[in-house]
């Protein structure tokens, strides 16, 4: 029972598979269009933006 409640503690969940899912390869045998991947591509770029935001905040925080 340990086991169990110890991988449901550390289960992403869907936001985290989401970001998981976008950092990864494209699957070759999935079908995918351009929209799609501009989509995908955008979302990493704000992901990446809004991570250094909160970092170059913390930084000021702290410095």
């Amino acid at each position: 029972m340990g086991n169990n409640r110890f991988k449901e503690f550390f289960q992403l969940g869907e936001l985290g598979n989401y970001f998981i899912r976008v950092f990864q390869k494209p699957d070759p045998n999935k079908k995918s269009n351009f929209n799609l991947k501009m989509m995908h591509g955008i979302n990493k770029i704000s992901i990446l933006m809004f991570l250094a935001a909160i970092i170059i905040w913390i930084v000021k925080r702290v410095l």
